[in-house]
């Protein structure tokens, strides 16, 4: 009886070490891939931030076409941060930044801030202003259309 509690105690702590050295290994597996997740996750981030500084540039750009002050200023060739700003008119003015930092957008009338808001939510606003000029492009396009026609409808 003596000899197979001494088994069992030996075969214990075998099995003790080997769950000891999984929880180890498995521990240094799960660390090479929190890294591997937080790298890739810098990088995906990194991607996004220059893809809405390229949106802001051409948002930029489109807005001057219809007559509105519009600016977008990076930092460097690496496109990771820019400010982008519009005046809507009547001392309405929006401005949009966008960094490694984080998202900010500010709308101010007067000198005055209007609303800040910061993340998705600006993201969001950005996403409704673009809406905005789209519809505004297309509401124009059927106006032309309509005083192009319209003469010759008259003649008819």
């Amino acid at each position: 009886m003596v000899k197979l509690i001494v088994i069992y105690l030996n075969e214990r702590k075998n099995v003790k070490k080997v769950l000891k050295n999984y929880a180890n290994v498995y521990n240094e597996i799960q660390g090479v891939r929190r890294n591997k997740v937080f790298s890739r996750l810098a990088q995906q981030h990194r991607q996004f931030v220059q893809d809405l500084v390229m949106t802001l540039q051409a948002l930029a750009v489109v807005l001057e076409n219809r007559g509105y002050l519009a600016s977008c200023y990076t930092c460097g060739g690496e496109m990771n941060s820019a400010s982008f700003m519009v005046s809507l008119g009547g001392d309405h003015l929006i401005r949009f930044l966008v960094s490694d930092y984080g998202i900010t957008w500010t709308e101010m009338r007067d000198d005055r801030e209007l609303m800040k808001l910061e993340g998705a939510e600006a993201i969001n606003q950005l996403q409704d202003l673009a809406d905005l000029v789209k519809y505004q492009q297309q509401s124009s396009t059927t106006q032309s259309l309509k005083s192009d026609i319209a003469p010759t409808l008259q003649g008819v």
